[in-house]
């Protein structure tokens, strides 16, 4: 189908609850307020401690919404092209209207659903399509959902045979150096606008390669209909033999472009263009996860889909940028917890390289309790929809992803409470049937808290439906703690294991926590023992090849699932910013073994008296480290990871060993404090290789303003994206500045968000101001849909303000 996306020009109203969709198409334009698509109401009001979506959901206003645009279209009117209305994802329970006529419902807020609109558009007029959102039953996620047509919608237009939403499959049937066998599978619709005579139709299909050279053309056998208006659907497959293909992987994500054309008695109907790679992907019980045949460690993160200060709504720019850091810190591998992603979100770890675990559920049939931070509210949630929906929503994951290169595996649920009932097992395999169904090319999990879990566990039926099991805090339960994954690999030996959700290190950043409170919940330990658990548990998956791998909870900071004062959970490697904790370069120290890094912490502005004793940490890829204070050597240090035996003959080392000071994946050393420069040196082959300075900062005098790409599409949608941070009239940053930060633009762009990464801030991130957290803020900056140039800068009292431009281009 051509696809055109329909994101501009709507309107929008919050509230209306008794409203009729006729009073709704006759409210004055006045009565709305102008909005572009993607679009979340949610962060437009106050963090409110009282909010029904509780702390679950972030403290913020969910209720009904109603959308409103007009338009004109001219497919349709001579009866031979059929026009369709396509919605990405609307959060949640979504109701369309076409010209007063009502299409239907969509209850799941994360999947794709779509109208033929063709008999309902008047050709050549003004048409109006109207969109009820109702959000207003909470608490109804345990983590911030945001509300509204938060992904694309799109019209589409097709012949009067065309290919329906995820018609093409691209079925890799074995793929090698050598050759990949590949299965195109087309489905064709036919009926309306079709004349009552026999038709013949085909599908020709091209492939092209990463370098545009056309590798493949060919078209499938010809199918007749004696009566195409009955609504027959035809499948056509087609059989593909590549020699010598360009293989997709995370170091070279290569994509080739296939192109199927429909037609019918000579005519060209539709056509669509898929992108994908040509990779294998299989998991084993002994070698964990191979790509391409080659055994590669799944180094991953489980990111929520919300974008920190644009909420639900996330342009592509703010996940591309996320995704570059933590490709720089060592990720190859990414689970979208707990829901089917914003498919732009897939199309760029498609392109970046990223391995994806697709998850479609948080919830099956039992309920679970999103009360977090409220005690005044009764949960609701998806169980109250899934036997009604759940197949059309994991069925349309299914049809919209299966031809992603980046997807693996896919996950059929998260810590779901029926993995302990009896007939759990039952729902589980239905999801699994379905799955295989659709695409049994890619192996099937649910990531399960609940193995030796007292006082119920996850029952071993449930398991065993699992092609890999996955595992969620393997190390909670008893011994565990020491033997991870040990004990069930010694009982079941042919299981595949992944860890699909453990702990991160979490915490704010530029915060220390010293020591071990009550207040501070039992499972966040103090900065200089939190890496030790978390260590541990890295050191275990990292050197046993039948774990998969592990993906961190989590890679950035959400909305969401807190506790009044916060308003977001703080478990991420990066902020709500994007911005790096300390904990990133921990990750990046063992993940990126082939860049020479070394990171201090913490800051050098502390609250300390002078000659008190404080734990300094080191983290680094260097095969050893010294720590310099005021230029005091405070010694040399090395870990012992990743530790090598012998080779060839007793006694000989490829490399002499260095010396360990720890078996720990960090370095620490207790040192008096005292203000000025401290500095950690990493060597390689006793040469230095890294250093990280960091200098005591006077008072903030000036505020630094970068932009991490200064070019956006002056397409009205576009965004760039805005780093500040204060500095001291050294350029020293000042890690403990809270200074209020003002941003403006002159030119054809407009600030849509602002943050600064602190989950307990109630500032609006809708505003042009917010206060420095640990001395950063950030902004995004949107284009109005002009071409030019923006001037953009940002001030704060008494400082020298920060400038930067961004450019606005066709």
């Amino acid at each position: 189908m051509k696809k055109q996306k329909f994101n501009l020009g709507w309107l929008f109203v919050h509230g209306k609850e008794d409203a009729a969709p006729e009073e709704m198409m006759k409210l004055p334009e006045e009565a709305f307020c102008p909005v572009k698509l993607p679009h979340d109401w949610s962060l437009d009001f106050p963090f409110e401690e009282t909010a029904a979506t509780c702390g679950s959901g972030g403290y913020v206003t969910a209720g009904i919404g109603w959308y409103r645009k007009s338009f004109r279209a001219d497919a349709g009117k001579n009866g031979q092209e059929r026009l369709f209305l396509q919605f990405d994802g609307v959060y949640m329970l979504a109701q369309v209207w076409i010209n007063g006529v009502y299409l239907g419902r969509h209850v799941y807020g994360y999947t794709p659903f779509s109208w033929d609109i063709t008999e309902l558009v008047r050709a050549g007029e003004e048409n109006t399509v109207l969109v009820k959102v109702d959000n207003s039953a909470q608490p109804s996620s345990r983590w911030y959902s945001g509300s509204g047509i938060t992904r694309d919608v799109w019209m589409c237009t097709a012949g009067a045979a065309y290919i329906p939403f995820g018609g093409v499959w691209l079925r890799q049937d074995q793929v090698d150096e050598e050759r990949a066998l590949l299965t195109v599978q087309t489905r064709v619709a036919t009926g309306k606008g079709q004349a009552d005579c026999p038709s013949v139709f085909w599908v020709e299909t091209q492939v092209w390669t990463p370098d545009n050279i056309l590798c493949f053309k060919e078209s499938a056998q010809r199918q007749e209909l004696l009566l195409p208006r009955d609504g027959t659907e035809l499948v056509f497959d087609q059989k593909i033999t590549l020699e010598k293909p360009v293989l997709w992987d995370t170091e070279h994500p290569s994509l080739y472009r296939v192109i199927t054309r429909v037609y019918q008695d000579g005519r060209l109907q539709d056509q669509e263009e898929t992108l994908t790679g040509l990779r294998s992907a299989v998991f084993c019980p002994e070698q964990g996860f191979l790509l391409n045949g080659v055994r590669t460690k799944l180094n991953g993160v489980c990111i929520h889909h919300d974008g920190g200060c644009v909420g639900a709504a996330v342009p592509p720019a703010v996940w591309e940028r996320r995704l570059e850091k933590l490709r720089e810190m060592g990720v190859n591998a990414v689970r979208m917890s707990h829901n089917p992603p914003d498919p732009a979100l897939l199309d760029l770890c498609d392109r970046m390289g990223f391995l994806v675990m697709d998850e479609a559920f948080d919830e099956w049939r039992i309920l679970k309790g999103k009360e977090l931070g409220s005690n005044t509210h009764e949960s609701r949630g998806y169980s109250e929809w899934f036997d009604q929906c759940h197949e059309e929503d994991l069925r349309g994951m299914l049809l919209r992803d299966r031809n992603h290169p980046c997807v693996v595996i896919w996950s059929i649920g998260n810590e779901v409470p029926d993995q302990t009932d009896p007939m759990g097992c039952q729902t589980a395999r239905r999801l699994k049937a379905i799955c295989r169904e659709l695409d049994g090319t890619r192996a099937v999990t649910q990531a399960n808290d609940q193995i030796c879990a007292e006082p119920r566990a996850a029952r071993a039926e449930f398991l065993e439906v699992l092609d890999v099991v996955g595992y969620n805090y393997v190390n909670r339960w008893r011994t565990r703690a020491e033997t991870m994954y040990d004990d069930d690999r010694r009982a079941h030996p042919d299981w595949c294991m992944i860890g699909t959700e453990n702990s991160s290190l979490g915490g704010r950043r530029g915060v220390y926590q010293m020591e071990m409170t009550e207040h501070a919940g039992w499972w966040k330990h103090p900065y200089y023992s939190a890496p030790v658990q978390v260590g541990r548990l890295l050191r275990f998956t990292m050197t046993h090849d039948y774990v998969a791998g592990d993906f961190m909870w989590t890679g950035v900071d959400y909305l969401g699932e807190a506790n009044w004062p916060d308003r977001s959970s703080s478990a991420g490697v990066l902020d709500t910013c994007g911005f790096e904790k300390d904990s990133f370069y921990f990750y990046q120290s063992i993940w990126r073994r082939d860049k020479p890094m070394a990171h201090l912490l913490p800051h050098w502005n502390l609250e300390e008296k002078k000659g008190s004793i404080v734990r300094v940490l080191g983290y680094t890829s260097c095969e050893t480290a010294e720590l310099f204070l005021n230029g005091k050597s405070y010694g040399k240090k090395a870990y012992s990871y990743p530790d090598y035996g012998m080779t060839e003959r007793y006694g000989h080392f490829d490399k002499y060993p260095v010396p360990a000071s720890t078996d720990d994946l960090f370095l620490s050393w207790d040192v008096p404090y005292e203000p000025g420069c401290i500095e950690l040196v990493g060597y390689q082959d006793g040469q230095e290789a890294a250093r990280h300075t960091v200098h005591t900062a006077g008072k903030p005098a000036a505020v630094r303003l970068t932009c991490r790409r200064s070019r956006m599409r002056a397409d009205g949608l576009d965004v760039a994206q805005l780093e500040a941070e204060l500095v001291d009239e050294n350029g020293n940053f000042c890690p403990t500045a809270e200074n209020e930060l003002h941003f403006g633009v002159e030119g054809p762009g407009e600030i849509i968000g602002v943050d600064n990464g602190n989950p307990s801030g109630h500032e609006s991130l809708r505003a042009d101001h917010i206060h420095a957290f640990s001395g950063k803020a950030f902004a995004v900056l949107r284009s109005t849909g002009a071409e030019g140039t923006c001037n953009v800068s940002v001030y704060a009292k008494g400082l020298a303000q920060g400038c930067t431009i961004v450019y606005a281009e066709k």
